[in-house]
């Protein structure tokens, strides 16, 4: 490739990457936008808490002004109720654009590429890892469907009520910028901190440290709200379109990916655009 190509191309990427990290801090900043309690230890009570925004973002960070779709989804199923808007909300969400909102509107989505640029040894994307990380990437289904659908059901009708078991004992998300905040600010809740929250400290921090090597691990392999937008992205009304006249099947675009797709728009795909920057075609729009 001629070196006017290579500096267009890069040229390309790097605007691509300032507009989308651009997008995503400003979502990151709005999703959290009651800063006062970030200061206080107290979690956000303003009104709109009763709406969904499309990231993951738990409702217990202190500056959240909306509910987490994830925790929502779980605490209806958990009181026996059946999640109208949620369900209603993710699928305005995912028909319209997929996991677009994994790149675009998901603050530890975001907090994990962040990660990924402190410098050291990187478990890089490879045709020869491929086969595995993909099958990794089922987990995040099973994950969906046992502790955010089947085991809030199951002990509702055991006990009354469920619990959200994916918050309860997995997300990350709640405990680095809810629980983690919400102790260092506040005194009195440090004096309830038990067993559950240690562990799910430490696999916090596991993930962190994992996502310094490998980019995106939560997202990839366990995050059940990817999980759901995968099921819209070949049919989302917006996102990235292949022109067929245009392209040769050079696999640039696939073997860029970082998320380890087989094919544009596929269950892996985020959206992100780096495909774009990568096809010297045009032929990805």
């Amino acid at each position: 490739m001629a070196k006017e190509e290579i500096s267009k191309l890069s040229k390309s990427s790097h605007k691509i990457l300032f507009q989308r990290r651009l997008i995503q801090l400003l979502s990151a900043l709005i999703y959290n936008a009651d800063v006062k309690n970030w200061f206080t230890g107290t979690i956000s009570r303003v009104n709109t808490k009763n709406i969904c925004v499309p990231g993951l973002n738990c409702y217990s960070c202190p500056g959240s002004v909306a509910s987490c779709p994830l925790g929502a989804l779980q605490n209806s199923l958990a009181a026996g109720k059946f999640p109208f808007f949620v369900t209603g909300f993710l699928l305005l969400i995912g028909t319209l654009i997929g996991r677009m909102v994994c790149s675009f509107l998901c603050p530890f989505g975001l907090f994990q590429e962040l990660l990924h640029k402190i410098p050291s040894p990187k478990i890089k994307h490879s045709a020869k890892l491929r086969p595995i990380t993909r099958k990794l990437s089922l987990i995040k289904y099973v994950i969906l469907v046992v502790l955010c659908i089947v085991l809030p059901l199951i002990y509702f009708a055991k006990d009354g009520y469920g619990s959200p078991f994916f918050c309860k004992w997995l997300c990350p998300e709640g405990t680095i910028f809810a629980g983690w905040p919400l102790l260092i600010a506040n005194e009195t809740l440090r004096t309830a901190v038990g067993f559950l929250f240690f562990c799910k400290t430490a696999l916090a921090v596991g993930f962190i440290v994992w996502s310094v090597f490998m980019f995106r691990p939560f997202c990839r392999f366990f995050c059940p709200l990817g999980a759901i937008y995968s099921f819209f992205n070949k049919k989302a009304i917006f996102g990235i379109k292949v022109d067929a006249t245009k392209c040769t099947n050079c696999n640039a675009c696939i073997n860029v990916c970082k998320m380890d797709t087989l094919k544009i728009n596929d269950r892996e795909c985020i959206r992100c655009g780096e495909c774009k920057s990568a096809c010297k075609f045009g032929a990805i729009k």
